[in-house]
């Protein structure tokens, strides 16, 4: 029997302004701008509570020209979460606005694929474009965690809890995982930044950040077969997912994911 678990979404950060060339590969005309909204997830269990991503913090903010709505960290004991008590923390990769205040969970272990590793440290880095979307500081602290028996390695897929499963997909970054999480509702995938915005799996036009192109839309593909329904696929980054989901709470930007959706994607 799978366990079911309650699942929300913090929104931390939003950009705002953002043309349509900056969201999808393929732009035209006729293409919508976005914002883009910056999250993190919480699982939530009978085995305690689960973390997924980080966040950045406002150096990272500084440093490239964005505005923290709320630090992440701070989110998360507003929702009641102080972060010492979280103990597993899943990065989906090691992007800034995935990987950073990781300094801030003194008792948690932090689970990321070996390729995600091994691209973050490698000879991918020595090109400027591949290592803009990584923070140095980011990367040397999680070696550092490696260092202090705090980095639970996965090749692939892996499973933390019961009814909470890793799946590497690539594309975005190397070492891309999401997160298939079962609810009352079915499982639910995390997708990180598998896919941005609904509208870069539906319309199969790519966020134009990533590794292998390939494996982004190979990447759909894997999402779509782990969700089993089009309703049970959260992007990463896309402010309808505030639209479509009921809010969990009058002090903290949380909508709550384990609840179906207002609308349907099914066709």
């Amino acid at each position: 029997m799978i366990d079911h678990h309650e699942l929300f979404a913090l929104r931390y950060a939003t950009m705002t302004g953002r043309r349509p060339h900056q969201n999808y590969l393929i732009a035209d005309e006729h293409s919508e701008g976005a914002d883009l909204d910056f999250y993190v997830w919480l699982i939530r269990g009978k085995g305690g509570d689960i973390l997924v991503d980080t966040g950045f913090n406002e150096a990272a903010a500084s440093a490239r020209g964005r505005s923290l709505t709320v630090s992440p960290v701070d989110a998360l004991q507003n929702f009641g979460i102080p972060p010492e008590s979280i103990r597993d923390v899943v990065i989906t990769h090691l992007h800034y606005d995935h990987a950073g205040n990781l300094d801030r969970f003194p008792n948690a272990r932090f689970h990321l694929q070996d390729r995600e590793m091994s691209y973050a440290t490698g000879r991918c880095m020595c090109h400027g474009l591949l290592r803009h979307p990584f923070s140095a500081e980011d990367v040397t602290l999680m070696v550092r965690h490696v260092f202090s028996d705090r980095v639970v390695f996965h090749d692939g897929d892996g499973e933390i809890a019961p009814g909470v499963t890793l799946h590497h997909v690539g594309g975005h970054s190397d070492g891309l995982q999401v997160v298939r999480v079962g609810t009352e509702r079915g499982p639910v995938v995390l997708a990180s930044d598998a896919l941005h915005f609904y509208g870069n799996m539906q319309r199969g036009n790519p966020f134009p950040i990533f590794y292998n192109i390939g494996e982004m839309c190979e990447g759909w593909k894997h999402v779509e077969r782990l969700a089993g329904h089009p309703d049970r696929i959260i992007p990463g980054h896309d402010p309808m997912v505030r639209e479509l989901y009921p809010r969990a709470s009058d002090v903290v930007d949380v909508v709550t994911l384990h609840k179906s959706p207002k609308r349907s994607f099914a066709t």
